[in-house]
């Protein structure tokens, strides 16, 4: 069993920064790929950023520039850095690992974590 456990979430305002982080925690061989979503209200979820075991990252096009996504490999521990925010960032913020239990390959969600750009 894999828990993802999300943090940093809140209010802040337009412009400003946040940083959002996502440790994981359980029995599991590697965690090849973990990455950011989000859902606004009325939404459907969206893909944010993601990284690999590799330190390959990809990003939104909205997000590029101004979010970064890092991680502690040691910790299994994933970080979104969010710069020069928007309202329309607002949304709950999930995170998501690709986990390898043995053979297998297991996609896992965290509970969500909300995030308020007020203007």
């Amino acid at each position: 069993q894999v828990h993802l456990v999300e943090s940093g979430g809140g209010t802040v305002q337009s412009g400003g920064s946040m940083r959002l982080s996502c440790a994981a925690s359980g029995r599991y061989f590697s965690i090849p790929v973990m990455g950011w979503y989000r859902q606004a209200p009325g939404k459907q979820r969206e893909f944010v950023a993601l990284i690999s075991g590799g330190m390959n990252t990809n990003y939104t096009d909205s997000v590029k520039g101004r979010f970064t996504i890092s991680k502690d490999n040691a910790k299994d521990t994933v970080y979104l850095q969010m710069n020069s925010l928007k309202s329309e960032d607002t949304a709950v913020y999930y995170c998501n690992a690709v986990v390898r239990g043995g053979a297998n390959l297991n996609s896992v969600w965290g509970q969500g974590t909300p995030v308020t750009v007020s203007s």
